[in-house]
């Protein structure tokens, strides 16, 4: 508690100048999303919950990913983590995501960049190493079932992380670097420019750190490049590619140590999109090819031979998608769309010292198509009806029915009551049914229903909000590995049962000034790895001439990290602060420290998390 109290009270430290006026000037959340639409929408008239995290949040912190400050912004969205800089991929590797207690590792959340699912073919979820800050215009989640518009691994909510772009003429290039503790260097530059109707964007990003523990080097090479043009006011296409590249060790757990593992991943999407914007109708078409090269050594107990072979992977999805959403009558929207989807992938090992192909693990491919319509319609000013269904056809598991409906009350003024059930579901993954032992060819999808109770209101103009949210998740076919004739398989035996509610506020107390605050609370009748019971945060940030100071307070508690042979829980209480100061208009300089309390904590059994780190760095503007 003590430590609590000291906490806050550095936070609140950067109100100590602020007037007790109200000044409407500040930033306000944003009111339109694409997200659970497919189509820009307000947000008072969707049914479902949205979290929006806009550029100046995501960069507050100088965070080179965006999930860290998702963690903190969206209640009920928990990243799990295990060292300063770096994810990574195969055993002990972090960066699942869970919304809800659905998640972790599992690909139960899918996570899109401009509303392109990002998982690959052999394992089913993708990379979070490659979700760089530098992309993102503004992060949209959807905290729910969202399988109606994206299918199988939106079972528990969407993240999508929506691009930056330049809308006037002219160009402008953001460069930053930083270093600090453990040897880390993150270094970004990004150049936007227009010219009448063309645009580009360019950025590339570098990082690496020695980390927290011996062995645990990262080292990352990112780039994104997207072109658009708009043809008229009405019709625009572009195109852009992102790849990101790291090279990783990997130490093991403190229980069970590793010598020589080794990972060398490379992961990228590619994506054509032509858009058309008439008011009363709007739509898209647009292919994309997600592809990843792997190799990786898994290393060896101290005193055990070292690995002969490497184990190599490339998988891709290949995807096809349009929609079409259209204004029928006053108050309507319909939309209609059509997915395709071409997974595949192949595992092989290679001898480490020749090169010589010694085995194949597994070379399989998968089709998946979908229809999907959804219906919108507000009656009487104050009440929005919403209903949409999902026929998605897999070329394994067969035909998926996904329904979904809601209710929207808007009973008073800048409030709305709203009401939602909704189903998700997760096919299961190519190393599921066809790699390794556990393997079984005859799994069937995983299945969640989610009902939902949630209101927000918007006070003093907008520049305080809140919301409360309820819900009740029921789920079943979940795919666990257990003993069936002596031996592990992969069966469809395992239930979900999560409820909870979650809050959130902020507020907007002048120019200067801006709090926020989130609270979320889970109960699972079965217990999920790396889901917290409890999570909550505090935040400001101060802006006053060249300064800004921004601070946020972290409290995890009942967090599983292990539930076999022994159940282990963590509780850790995190301060995390940042200023800068603006030397000239283009410079800024800047510093921060992560866990200035110095929790000793893990979020992943077995990989303790550094204790307070700090960094310091330049950002240029020209």
């Amino acid at each position: 508690m003590k430590k609590f109290i000291f906490a806050v009270a550095l936070i609140a430290a950067a109100a100590t100048d602020v007037c007790a006026q109200s000044d409407t000037t500040g930033h306000r959340l944003a009111d339109v999303v694409v997200t659970g639409t497919r189509y820009t929408a307000d947000i008072r008239h969707l049914p479902m919950t949205v979290s929006v995290v806009d550029r100046r949040k995501l960069t507050e912190y100088r965070r080179t990913n965006v999930l860290p400050t998702l963690s903190e912004q969206v209640p009920g969205l928990f990243v799990t983590s295990r060292s300063m800089m770096g994810y990574a991929v195969s055993d002990g590797a972090a960066g699942g995501i869970s919304l809800r207690g659905l998640g972790s590792g599992a690909g139960r959340v899918m996570v899109l960049i401009d509303g392109h699912p990002q998982y690959q073919g052999i394992f089913g979820h993708s990379i979070s190493d490659s979700y760089q800050t530098m992309l993102a215009e503004r992060v949209e989640v959807l905290r729910g079932p969202a399988s109606v518009l994206y299918g199988s691994n939106a079972m528990g909510g969407v993240v999508n992380i929506v691009t930056r772009k330049m809308a006037a003429d002219g160009s402008t290039t953001d460069i930053s670097l930083g270093g600090g503790s453990y040897g880390t260097f993150q270094g970004e530059l990004t150049n936007r420019a227009r010219r009448g109707k063309l645009y580009g964007v360019a950025a590339g990003q570098y990082g690496r750190s020695d980390n927290n523990r011996p062995q645990m080097g990262f080292e990352q090479y990112g780039g994104y490049l997207k072109l658009g043009y708009d043809f008229s006011p009405h019709w625009t296409a572009y195109a852009d590619l992102n790849v990101t590249h790291f090279n990783s060790s990997y130490p093991g757990s403190t229980h069970e140590p590793l010598q020589g593992a080794r990972q060398w991943i490379t992961r990228g999407v590619a994506s054509a999109v032509v858009e058309n914007h008439y008011g009363r109708t709007s739509g898209a078409v647009s292919v994309y090819h997600n592809f990843g090269h792997h190799r990786i050594n898994d290393g060896h107990a101290p005193g055990e031979q070292p690995q002969a072979a490497y184990f190599m992977s490339d998988d891709a999805l290949t995807g096809f998608s349009a929609y079409q959403s259209a204004t029928l009558f006053d108050g309507n929207r319909v939309t209609v769309g059509l997915d395709y989807q071409h997974i595949y992938g192949k595992a092989w090992n290679e001898d480490i010292l020749t090169g010589a192909k010694t085995g194949t693990i597994g070379n399989h491919r998968e089709n998946e198509i979908a229809g999907y319509a959804d219906f919108r319609q507000d009656l009487a000013g104050w009440l929005t009806v919403d209903a949409g269904v999902r026929v998605d056809h897999h070329s394994q598991t067969g035909t998926e029915w996904v329904p979904q409906g809601g209710l929207v009350f808007r009973l008073v003024r800048d409030g709305e009551l709203k009401a939602m059930v909704g189903k998700g579901f997760r096919n299961p993954t190519i190393r599921e049914m066809y790699l390794w032992r556990p393997a079984n060819d005859g799994l069937w999808p995983e299945r969640t229903v989610n009902y939902e109770l949630s209101w927000k209101q918007r006070l003093r103009g907008g520049d305080f909000t809140y919301g409360v949210n309820l819900f009740y998740i029921d789920g079943d076919n979940i795919i666990q590995t257990a003993m069936v004739d002596g031996r592990p398989m992969n069966v469809n035996t395992g239930a979900i049962e999560n409820c909870g509610a979650e809050l959130d506020v902020a507020w907007r107390v002048n120019r200067h000034l801006g709090l926020n605050a989130n609270y979320s609370y889970l109960h699972m009748s079965n217990i999920v790895l790396a889901s917290p019971e409890h999570k909550a945060y505090v935040g400001a940030d101060y802006r006053r001439g060249r300064w800004t100071l921004a601070g946020g307070l972290q409290y995890v508690g009942g967090l599983y990290t292990q539930t076999d042979p022994a159940e282990t829980q963590e509780d850790f209480l995190l301060l995390n602060v940042t200023a800068a100061y603006r030397a000239l208009p283009w410079l800024s300089l800047w510093a921060k420290g992560e866990n200035l309390l110095a929790q000793k904590y893990e979020i992943m059994y077995g990989y303790p998390m550094p204790r307070a780190t700090f960094m310091g760095g330049v950002n240029i503007n020209i």
